[in-house]
């Protein structure tokens, strides 16, 4: 990893929290967009983030905030920027012409030794690194949002993508302090995002049926399966629930098939059900900037103390 240098496309809230991440890291950071004032604006961000986490002891890394502000540089010539990269992540909005104007963009600039990752959510590298030249060293490396507080990578092949690429991105997301997974093929939505939507599915279901108010719906991920699930997955907690999994599966499974037949169809997230939930949520947090942004960053602090507190128990 000696003398890697990481090339964020565009400086969104994404490329600005994967810049930080990587300069927390020892990595030479360079900070792509199209805009001049659009990187002014991030590096000033992205100073106030690092001086205010150093401030509460919350700074990622063993540099000083000053020592990783040095490591990152900004570009608005996309040949310049990519002279020297190593590893270029893309994190544009998700829209797939856009990423794929960007991809081909690239494709006709980069050498046989770069990895270019897409920071999509829900893309799929087929759809994403097609027809490219350089499509074996083309991967998705989601992220959880914020990156910063939340380690997880998914790290997403094509079809054609060289082991080698896959091998080389997860290296450099564990040097990084990530915790990158490996998924063997594509899939829609990923592993993280179907977890996720299969759990907001369920939930929006029983609001909606009257079963639960919201507040008391998101008390239970919070005060219930959050906080075990913070710790260890749904199967390493079957497992622990019982003699191990086939002593559950011989417990709970007939229990387990009998309400999973009773869920309804896939929500339609919007209607009366969608106004509830709406009302609920902006009574205990009005949809106000100033408001949201408190609320997020007391998120990120308890995020912050969770990942401290996890890697004290490893």
């Amino acid at each position: 990893f000696i003398n890697w240098l990481i090339l964020f496309f565009f400086s969104g809230l994404i490329g600005r929290s994967w810049a930080m991440v990587f300069a927390a890291g020892g990595f030479k950071v360079k900070l792509y967009d199209i805009a001049q004032q659009q990187l002014t604006s991030a590096l000033e961000n992205i100073r106030k983030q690092m001086k205010e986490l150093e401030e509460s002891g919350f700074l990622k890394g063993t540099l000083s905030a000053e020592q990783q502000l040095a490591l990152i540089s900004i570009c608005t010539d996309l040949k310049a920027a990519v002279e020297g990269a190593t590893f270029i992540q893309e994190c544009t909005p998700e829209n797939l012409e856009l990423k794929k104007k960007i991809f081909g963009r690239l494709d006709l600039i980069v050498d046989d030794k770069v990895i270019l990752s897409s920071s999509t959510s829900c893309l799929l590298p087929s759809k994403l690194f097609t027809g490219l030249k350089h499509v074996k060293q083309c991967i998705v490396s989601h992220p959880v949002n914020p990156p910063y507080f939340v380690p997880l990578v998914e790290i997403v092949p094509h079809p054609e993508t060289d082991p080698s690429t896959t091998e080389r991105t997860y290296a450099l997301m564990k040097k990084i302090g990530q915790s990158p997974v490996k998924l063997n093929r594509e899939i829609e939505g990923f592993v993280l995002n179907r977890l996720q939507y299969a759990v907001i599915s369920e939930a929006w279901r029983l609001v909606g049926e009257g079963v639960v108010s919201p507040t008391d719906l998101d008390l239970v991920m919070s005060d219930g399966l959050g906080m075990r699930y913070a710790f260890i997955g749904p199967l390493e907690t079957m497992h622990l629930n019982a003699e191990g999994i086939s002593n559950y599966c011989e417990r709970y499974r007939e229990g387990m098939r009998h309400v999973l037949n009773t869920f309804g169809p896939v929500p339609e997230f919007s209607g009366e059900i969608e106004q509830k939930i709406n009302q609920a949520m902006s009574e205990k947090i009005p949809v106000v900037p100033k408001v949201l942004d408190a609320r997020r960053k007391w998120r990120d602090e308890c995020l912050t103390g969770l990942a401290k507190l996890k890697k004290k128990n490893e």
